[in-house]
C-alpha cells in the first residue's frame, strides 16, 4: 500500500534536520564550559533509542537486512570520526570534554553526507522507509560513540585516580 506524503513534509523534514543539527553543535559547544559525567554521555543513546517506537506505525517496517546494513554503516564508517575528534580534559579535578573545532566541521560534513543519501535513497523506497533507514543510521552512529566516550571516560578516571591514589571528586549537575 502507498501512502502519499504531503510535500510540505518533504520540505519541512530538511529544515528541522538542519535546526537539529545546529542545535548539537551549539550544544556540543556549551557542553565543553561543564564538567561532564557518565550519565551525560550515557543518556543520548538511552533517549534515542525511544525513537524505536517508530517501527510500531507500519509503513516504516524495513526488512531486518537494511536495519542491519543501515545500522553497520552508522556504526563502522560515520562514528569514527566522532570517535576520534572526542577527547576529555582533567581541569581542576574534574572531567571537561575538548572543544574541537574538526568535531563541528564533521557534524556539518556528516548532516551532508546523511541529507544526500536520504535524498537519493528516496528515489527507491518509500519516505517512512528512508526514514527508517536513516533513524537506525544515525543510532548507529551514536551508540559507537557514546560508548568509546564512556570507556574514555572511565579510562581517565582510573588513570586519574591511579596517579594521585585516591579517587576524583565527582560533582553533580
Amino acid at each position: 500500500m502507498m501512502h502519499s506524503i504531503p510535500v510540505n513534509v518533504k520540505v519541512i523534514a530538511p529544515i528541522f534536520a538542519f535546526i537539529m543539527a545546529l542545535t548539537v553543535i551549539f550544544v556540543r559547544i556549551k557542553a565543553a564550559d561543564k564538567p561532564t559525567n557518565a550519565k551525560k554521555i550515557l543518556i543520548p543513546p538511552l533517549g534515542m533509542s525511544t525513537g524505536f517506537l517508530m517501527f510500531l506505525y507500519p509503513p516504516v517496517h524495513i526488512p531486518w537486512s537494511w536495519a542491519i546494513a543501515s545500522f553497520l554503516v552508522g556504526a563502522l564508517f560515520l562514528s569514527i570520526p566522532l570517535i576520534q575528534t572526542s577527547k576529555f580534559e582533567i581541569i581542576d579535578g574534574q572531567v571537561y570534554l575538548k572543544r574541537s573545532r574538526a568535531f563541528i566541521y564533521i557534524l556539518l560534513i556528516l548532516f551532508v553526507i546523511r541529507m544526500s543519501l536520504h535524498t537519493y535513497i528516496e528515489h527507491f523506497i518509500s519516505y517512512y522507509q528512508t526514514a527508517s533507514l536513516f533513524f537506525i543510521l544515525a543510532f548507529g552512529m551514536l551508540l559507537p560513540w557514546r560508548i568509546a566516550m564512556y570507556i574514555r571516560y572511565k579510562k581517565l578516571l582510573s588513570t586519574e585516580k591511579d596517579a594521585s591514589g585516591k579517587p576524583m571528586p565527582q560533582k553533580s549537575p
